[in-house]
């Protein structure tokens, strides 16, 4: 994966739960294992000998709970803001961060800036597929709250696109989340967007094809690829997955130490049953990527471990390599240069 003229990832050393140790120990997971050029982003009093990474002084840290917008605007000199100028300005290749998801998506439009054409940027989250080799692209899981049908077809244009480069799926199935599969179920804004997508000519340029109306029961299965939503519908999906698969987790943990027989049984399922743990572990993902922006911007989980650091540098020197950007500005805007 090395690749000397590629451009260093930046990485928001200060967000997240376990910063910066988890962090810095992802990143030197990256470097030592992968031959990824990393920049650290962060405060250097808190970061000491940094591993021997390159580091981008800071002075400011925005917390997790902080007002995105507010934070971004005031607070200048903070990690997250650092690391989108370093992208802007030809000294990153793509930053990455496990802090505050909304400050991440402000730093990175504010001073990335859209691309030619977007909209609105989105939030592309993979969702794992049991027993399949890629996720389901989920889109927008929470960048935009409120959309118009207009916004959806992008949407769709940009799944479409990130599924092809980040999974190998050639002609990408794209559904929109609705409460039955008919064309005349959902609400206002679904039965406009499910128009518009049917006509289908937003699909030219991104590869996809429009496969109708999906239902919340389709996000984890293998007939579908992508699915469009508005961002608030797609954030109540991502946290209900979240937390309905914590408890199939915890539950079965549960029901495995009840009893001496089922300890038992359990010491002979578990070698099966880690391959898919594994597979619904966030860490496992490479986190989320902001698409519309103008360079690759991961969003990790708050909690993200060097795991989860690590893959996703892994995803966004793929991304970057692949050329995601420009595949996506030469979807919106086919005759814009790139």
């Amino acid at each position: 994966m090395t690749d000397p003229d590629r451009l260093p990832v930046a990485i928001d050393a200060m967000g997240g739960d376990k910063a910066p140790a988890e962090i810095v120990a992802g990143a030197v997971r990256a470097r030592d294992e992968l031959g990824v050029s990393i920049v650290l982003v962060g405060r250097p009093e808190d970061l000491g000998d940094a591993e021997g990474f390159e580091v981008i002084a800071t002075s400011e840290v925005i917390a997790m709970d902080a007002d995105p917008g507010r934070s971004v605007r005031t607070m200048k000199d903070s990690s997250l803001v650092r690391a989108a100028e370093a992208v802007r300005d030809g000294k990153a290749c793509a930053m990455i961060s496990a802090g505050n998801t909304g400050a991440t998506m402000a730093s990175a439009l504010l001073r990335m800036k859209r691309l030619p054409g977007v909209f609105r940027p989105a939030i592309a989250t993979p969702i794992p597929c049991p027993g399949t080799d890629h996720p389901t692209v989920l889109l927008d899981a929470g960048a935009n709250v409120e959309c118009s049908a207009e916004w959806l077809v992008q949407f769709a244009q940009m799944g479409a696109v990130y599924a092809r480069h980040r999974y190998g799926i050639e002609t990408p199935r794209v559904g929109l989340l609705s409460i039955g599969e008919e064309p005349t179920k959902g609400s206002p804004l679904v039965k406009e967007s499910h128009t518009l997508l049917a006509e289908g000519s937003w699909a030219a340029s991104s590869g996809g094809t429009f496969v109708g109306n999906v239902e919340g029961r389709d996000i984890m299965s293998p007939d579908i690829d992508v699915v469009v939503t508005d961002g608030f519908t797609g954030n109540v999906v991502l946290k209900t997955l979240e937390g309905g698969m914590k408890a199939l987790v915890e539950a079965i943990l549960g029901a495995f130490a009840s009893s001496d027989e089922t300890k038992a049984a359990g010491e002979v399922l578990f070698p099966a049953l880690l391959p898919l743990y594994g597979q619904l572990d966030p860490d496992n993902t490479g986190g989320a990527m902001l698409l519309g922006v103008g360079g690759p911007c991961i969003i990790s989980h708050g909690s993200s471990s060097a795991t989860a650091v690590f893959n996703a540098v892994k995803v966004a020197t793929e991304m970057v390599d692949a050329d995601l950007v420009g595949a996506l500005t030469r979807a919106i805007r086919p005759d814009e240069p790139t």
